[in-house]
């Protein structure tokens, strides 16, 4: 399922938008989860706190005080990943969108043709990006992690925290599990913590590592193989 933003100051663009993107998914046999928003701020706020919950952004150029192109450039900042679609009504913008890595443009109104060819781009292009993320659901929600802003992993009983700089993503899985979907580049520590090979800063004695200012402990029984992986995640990098 796509998890689509529409950010857009106007709200029959957002509500005309929304239709024609359901009419081609539906022609797709595509499902989609809509959230809209009404400016940039309000857009750049809301993901704050729902970090990796949009896999498509549509974004109107022409919005108030802060326009399409300065807010694709913070949320280019925040989530390298996130796909990007320009909405405009001026040809004259359409070069622009290139300097923040956007998927596509579309010229109002957008003919469905043209839509189709953005969600087909869009699938396609986070069917490749599946490699470079990792997946997770809680709830209803499915959230989409960057594998480069993982910290490490934290398990808890039946619960697994996946730890990032900018927030933790807790879900119902085992350690086990979750170090076989993430595969290489991941350092099993303890029976309870599972690092990023590169997101280790140094390791204290025989007894724990250091990952972003956070003391993770190391088992016995997870020393030695630890240390070879970390010491060759140090000579790969």
């Amino acid at each position: 399922m796509l998890r689509i933003g529409i950010c857009d100051d106007v709200s029959d663009a957002r509500l005309a938008l929304q239709s024609a993107l359901e009419r081609v998914l539906e022609l797709r046999r595509g499902e989609a989860q809509f959230f809209a928003f009404s400016s940039g701020e309000g857009l750049l706020q809301w993901l704050v706190h729902h970090a990796g919950e949009l896999d498509l952004v549509f974004l109107d150029i022409e919005m108030g005080q802060l326009d399409g192109m300065e807010t694709a450039r913070r949320l280019r900042a925040a989530d390298p990943d996130l796909q990007l679609v320009f909405v405009t009504g001026y040809a004259e913008y359409v070069f622009d969108g290139y300097s923040v890595g956007a998927l596509g443009y579309l010229l109002k109104p957008p003919k469905p043709e043209q839509i189709e060819e953005i969600v087909a781009r869009a699938q396609a292009a986070l069917y490749r990006g599946l490699e470079r993320t990792f997946i997770c659901r809680s709830g209803d929600t499915h959230y989409r992690i960057p594998v480069s802003h993982i910290l490490y992993f934290a398990s808890d009983r039946r619960k697994v925290t996946c730890v990032t700089p900018e927030r933790e993503y807790t879900f119902y899985s085992k350690l086990d599990q979750v170090a076989t979907e993430i595969g290489e580049g991941f350092v099993r520590l303890h029976q309870r913590y599972l690092a990023r090979a590169a997101a280790v800063e140094r390791v204290e004695g025989s007894e724990a590592v250091l990952v972003d200012g956070t003391r993770l402990p190391i088992s016995r029984a997870c020393f030695a193989d630890a240390l070879l992986a970390l010491t060759r995640a140090e000579l790969e990098g």
